[in-house]
């Protein structure tokens, strides 16, 4: 049952009094949900089961292995949802949307245990992107939080150690594990102006999850410990690093390890009670910039490491952006809002889905759906992947961050105008061969060399609160551990080698994508939202993913599998990812070894395409609004090659 709680009426009985503080931006008027059951899961007795608990059936005792895992189904509740990539998460996030908390308010929960439980992918002090759609206003809004590069930086600045000098050696000991690659963190202050805007419950408290798990412990999930293992070497040149994920005989902690990380625990209590700003100024900020500035190693050889130039004044400039988002019809039925330059994801999922409109792609949908979402068909993914070959293209060439360089033309309308588009479908051959690789679209005379710079890493969730708001939000540390540089117990990104490395091409041409000071990398991230008609206002998916240069394909296949092919937001989301960056091979995922998927590789060769049929590791969330058996629904499908959950208003 749900009932409206007056701030002035609450009553001592109320065991989430504390919560329902004010935010900026909050109404006296909360949405609670008294439903004890909320936020925990169904045992395979039936009975309901709280996340973290330890008891059986907990979806948080970590998986003995990564990989694909089967008979995932969607899972339905009627009010408020949470999917992420990490079951502790889930229900942090979950947590806050019982007490009356929007989706902001559990964003920010979300992210303050993502960084202590799955520091690989996501990071305090690293960077995101937001797409939120306000139900009263009916509006969405797109949220930049991506990193900037220091004000010293300049187009060498990860290529040479002494940026004037042509002769200068490579920072070492190589520019991710330098502090070249650090950049000046936006998450914190972007979410903290989220939910300035749009939060109800009190900021301080929004932390309070994460500084419990990082006080009284958890169990090191089975990504995480895999991470630990697999990046030791680097790890081990930092002190702090090793404090929080190594024995003390200096063996890596495994998964499933009850471990706790007090310096954590500390520095989400000086953002509850500093807010934002206490990162970008003061001692929190010092002890950043310090860590970026570490020019030798914490290990018994001293390993050199080229400094960052960083420092405490560009923390202090440091703003997270509101930006216009790129949004588009699709087949006359949907309106997609989709992230921004300098995310190229939007531009290049806008594409893709203009390209598409221009095929009846409802023919060539995936068999048997209702088995992990079934067999992509021959023809499906070819329309798909030549779509993103021609996007990509484009995105090469011409999208950076727009504050430094401006897209060709009018900017986004240019780049996803529908005629356009429909001269770009033209290129691609439906009954033939694949085309291979493509050539960017003429836009105009813009002098850009081509950059394929590819990102790694990122973890992504989506949120829908009682009041019908959405939050689709990608959140990175960029690869795996981020820079391994480790300072308050979370890691430093490695989001500036999400820029070129050279400022220009072969042939001396400049490149969108060179540092510049201030400047934010391009990057894939695509947060999406999907609506009926032709503006926002029926709220019908909020997807994203993560996988680096890769996300675009796998946002794109969801989206694709539900709007084209009436997949479910479990089959969507679990069905073989595929598609292709602007190169020669396409990618046809293997993870599931159940699906016989040789017919479908053997059709695509057929057709001249250069398959991959390696694992993919992307992270889908996904929530839809759906009619089922006559009553409206939210509908969550959670990745089955993470560890993620669906949470939400009674046991699911």
């Amino acid at each position: 049952m749900k009932k409206r709680v007056w701030l002035w009426a609450l009553t001592p009985a109320a065991i989430a009094v504390a919560l329902y503080g004010c935010g900026s931006g909050s109404s006296s008027d909360l949405i609670v949900d008294s439903n004890a059951q909320s936020c925990s899961v169904v045992s395979s007795t039936g009975s309901a089961v709280v996340v973290g608990s330890g008891l059986s059936g907990d979806p948080a005792a970590p998986e003995a292995a990564s990989g694909y895992r089967l008979g995932y189904k969607a899972k339905q509740s009627n009010n408020y949802m949470v999917v992420a990539n990490t079951p502790l998460a889930t229900k942090a996030g979950c947590d806050v949307l019982k007490a009356g908390g929007t989706a902001i308010d559990a964003a920010v929960a979300v992210q303050a245990v993502l960084g202590l439980v799955e520091p690989q992918s996501s990071t305090i002090a690293g960077s995101a992107f937001m797409m939120y759609y306000d139900a009263a206003s009916k509006k969405v809004v797109a949220y930049d939080g991506r990193e900037t590069a220091p004000a010293a930086a300049t187009g060498y600045y990860l290529v040479r150690q002494n940026q004037a000098d042509a002769s200068s050696p490579a920072p070492v000991p190589n520019a991710r594990r330098s502090g070249r690659s650090i950049g000046v963190p936006g998450v914190m202050r972007m979410l903290d102006m989220a939910h300035k805007d749009y939060g109800k419950l009190a900021w301080n408290q929004l932390f309070d999850e994460g500084i419990n798990l990082a006080t009284n412990g958890y169990k090191i999930p089975g990504r995480l410990g895999d991470a630990i293992k697999s990046n030791a070497t680097s790890l081990a040149l930092d002190a702090n690093a090793m404090a929080a994920f190594f024995n003390a005989d200096g063996t890596p902690k495994a998964t499933g390890a009850v471990t706790t990380n007090l310096p954590y625990a500390q520095s989400l209590r000086t953002l509850a009670t500093g807010g934002a700003e206490a990162m970008y100024s003061g001692p929190m900020a010092e002890a950043i910039v310090a860590k970026a500035a570490q020019s030798v190693g914490d290990d018994a050889a001293k390993t050199p490491i080229t400094p960052s130039l960083m420092t405490v004044a560009d923390l202090k400039a440091y703003q997270a952006k509101k930006r216009e988002p790129v949004c588009t019809t699709y087949r006359n039925a949907y309106y997609i809002c989709t992230m921004s330059p300098p995310s190229s994801g939007g531009i290049a999922i806008a594409q893709s889905l203009g390209i598409l409109e221009n095929f009846d792609l409802s023919k060539y949908g995936p068999t048997n759906p209702s088995n992990e979402g079934g067999v992509p068909s021959v023809m499906g993914v070819h329309l798909v992947s030549e779509a993103e070959r021609l996007a990509y293209a484009d995105r090469d060439k011409y999208v950076a961050d727009t504050d430094f360089i401006p897209l060709p033309g009018k900017g986004v309308s240019t780049m996803i105008d529908k005629t356009y588009l429909k001269q770009r479908a033209a290129l691609i051959n439906a009954d033939g061969k694949s085309m291979g690789t493509a050539t960017a679209g003429n836009l105009g005379d813009v002098p850009l060399g081509v950059d394929k710079t590819v990102e790694k890493g990122t973890t992504h969730f989506s949120i829908v609160d009682a009041y019908g708001n959405v939050v689709s939000m990608t959140s990175t540390v960029e690869s795996s551990m981020g820079s391994y540089h480790m300072v308050g117990g979370f890691l430093l990104t490695n989001q500036l080698t999400d820029f070129s490395a050279q400022p220009a091409d072969s042939a001396g041409v400049p490149v969108a994508n060179r540092v510049a000071p201030g400047k934010r990398p391009r990057s894939t991230m695509a947060p999406t939202l999907v609506f009926k008609g032709t503006g926002p206002g029926d709220f019908v998916m909020a997807t994203g993913s993560p996988g680096g240069g890769t996300i675009i394909q796998y946002v794109l296949k969801t989206v694709v599998g539900a709007l084209d092919w009436g997949l479910d937001a479990q089959q969507a989301t679990s069905l073989v990812n595929f598609g292709a960056t602007n190169s020669a091979t396409t990618n046809v995922d293997g993870a599931n070894t159940a699906l016989d998927l040789t017919a479908l590789i053997d059709g695509l060769k057929a057709k001249g395409h250069t398959v991959n049929n390696g694992a993919q590791s992307s992270g889908v969330s996904t929530i839809m609004r759906v009619n089922r058996n006559g009553q409206t629904k939210l509908e969550g499908g959670v990745d089955p090659r993470r560890e993620g959950i669906v949470l939400g208003d009674g046991a699911l």
